[in-house]
């Protein structure tokens, strides 16, 4: 089973900073949009920012607000996108291995051909670890398939 560090707070302030920093005029409804989330959502994690001293906002024109990132936000956006990286490697580190031990038991029964069905990107960890292996992906119905149903890979 994949272990996830999910802080939704985290990522939706890594998000908001990163657009905060890359456009410091933008506005709280652009914000929702972009992250679809909601402006309510924006305006809270917002306020909790400017409260601990991660943005400072300065109003520009009557609606208009401007952001920007305090050295300490600058540092909290540094520790989210480290942080962030590092947990997309172990989730890929993790989802590689499961698909290594579908692999050892597949190649242990002498098998060398398999079908593969799922999307997206577990689906092309799979494939490229299939091509490292030495196993071929066919289309062939009677082939052992290699399910990926979000995080979760097994021969069926």
């Amino acid at each position: 089973m994949i272990k996830l560090n999910n802080n939704r707070n985290d990522f939706c302030d890594l998000a908001l900073l990163e657009r905060v920093n890359a456009d410091p005029d933008i506005s709280q409804s652009d914000l929702a949009q972009d992250l679809s989330i909601a402006i309510g959502t924006v305006n809270r994690r917002l306020q909790q920012l400017v409260k601990n001293d991660f943005i400072q906002v300065e109003r520009t024109h009557r609606r208009k607000l401007h952001y920007t990132l305090t050295p300490k936000g600058r540092t909290l956006y540094r520790t989210l996108t480290q942080a962030y990286i590092k947990q997309s490697f172990d989730v890929y580190r993790q989802v590689r291995q499961q698909v290594k031990d579908v692999l050892k038991a597949v190649t242990d029964a002498g098998i060398t051909t398999v079908r593969l069905n799922g999307e997206g990107d577990v689906r092309d960890v799979c494939r490229l670890t299939c091509l490292e292996y030495h196993v071929k992906i066919t289309n062939d119905p009677d082939a052992p398939e290699i399910v990926v149903d979000g995080l979760d890979i097994r021969i069926e």
